[in-house]
């Protein structure tokens, strides 16, 4: 191979490695709906890592997980019915199980279908008022224990749900959930982070399952560090916001943010808001405050940053011209670049060994 052709070699791949760094990382659990939006034997379509799922929950309160693609011929099984356990395809009422089994053809007696599985099935559970699935990857295939930061288990806190989909790729909204400097500028007329300095520098502070972006002379005034957890079964980021004395007690809010990819140009976020609350009147306190005080205030900041990412260019990485303040960019983008590189070989190795 001469060079001519080794530097090709090498653009396509470099290209196949952006392409998957666009769809989102596998061998995670992501978050894909509200509990409370899954109806008992109502099917349910979702879209996730380019893929179209389909969820509904059975007679017996479980939530299951398929393609949202009916094996004899391509219809649509979120548009079908459930009965029991089971999921019926309304074009010809092929029936499957939440294993992605046919246990039904009911327009044929002893199909040859019937006991085959031809779908892909999820692993599914719920938590803390969300929906996740389990996105297996060639190095992961089964799922992790699903576990969570303490804010969404620990009963000493409150929390709320939050949801809202975004027409631009998730790596914005991750660049953006790292970059603690933007809080000062893009929010400057808001409630709780119009607050501090405009010039600072950042610093990077390592953590077992990822990192810490803070800056380095304010802390505790504005939107002024966040952490991102890479390494474990759920990728997601920490921020603390502090209050004021007008917000009531609790102390800061806490907002755990999950990011998940759609498709290459579309994102849905799925975030919690959180307050340390002692008992069931601090719960009910904070509940109270978050809706009639402070929810309209918080979706006017979220819809700040929505705007400013939905705008910006497609190939907006590729005439960047970073700076100091980017340190939590360039690492996450990094270790994201890691686990593609690191997924794409061992999907390489199984494909040698088979």
């Amino acid at each position: 191979m001469d060079q001519t052709q080794a530097d090709r070699q090498a653009d396509r791949q470099a290209d196949r490695i952006e392409e998957r760094i666009h769809q989102g990382l596998l061998g995670y659990w992501y978050v894909v709906a509200k509990s409370a939006d899954i109806k008992t034997q109502k099917p349910t379509s979702v879209r996730a890592l380019g893929r179209d799922l389909v969820l509904w929950r059975g007679e017996d309160g479980k939530l299951r997980c398929l393609e949202d693609y009916c094996p004899h011929r391509g219809a649509r099984l979120s548009i079908g019915r459930a009965t029991g356990n089971t999921l019926s395809c309304r074009y010809h009422g092929v029936t499957l199980n939440g294993d992605g089994v046919v246990v039904q053809v009911p327009g044929m007696a002893e199909c040859a279908l019937e006991g085959r599985r031809p779908l892909d099935s999820y692993a599914v559970e719920e938590a803390a008022d969300g929906v996740f699935v389990y996105f297996p990857s060639e190095a992961q295939p089964s799922p992790p224990p699903l576990t969570l930061p303490k804010e969404l288990t620990d009963q000493n806190y409150a929390h709320f749900l939050c949801v809202s989909p975004w027409e631009c790729n998730y790596g914005y909204v991750l660049d953006n959930l790292v970059d603690p400097m933007h809080g000062i500028f893009l929010h400057s007329d808001t409630f709780t982070l119009g607050r501090g300095t405009t010039q600072d520098t950042v610093t990077i502070e390592a953590r077992e399952q990822g990192f810490i972006t803070k800056r380095v002379a304010q802390q505790d005034v504005n939107f002024d560090w966040s952490e991102i957890v890479v390494d474990g079964p759920v990728f997601h980021g920490r921020v603390i916001i502090p209050y004021p004395p007008a917000a009531g007690s609790g102390g800061p809010m806490y907002v755990i943010n999950f990011v998940t990819p759609i498709d290459d140009n579309s994102c849905r976020i799925f975030f919690w808001r959180i307050r340390a609350a002692a008992n069931e009147l601090e719960r009910q306190s904070w509940r109270f405050l978050f809706r009639s005080r402070f929810e309209a205030r918080h979706w006017y900041v979220l819809e700040q940053d929505r705007e400013m990412l939905e705008r910006m260019p497609t190939d907006a990485r590729r005439r960047e011209m970073l700076y100091q303040h980017d340190l939590g960019v360039t690492r996450l983008r990094r270790m994201i670049r890691r686990k593609v590189e690191a997924e794409m070989q061992a999907s390489a190795d199984n494909r040698a060994v088979s």
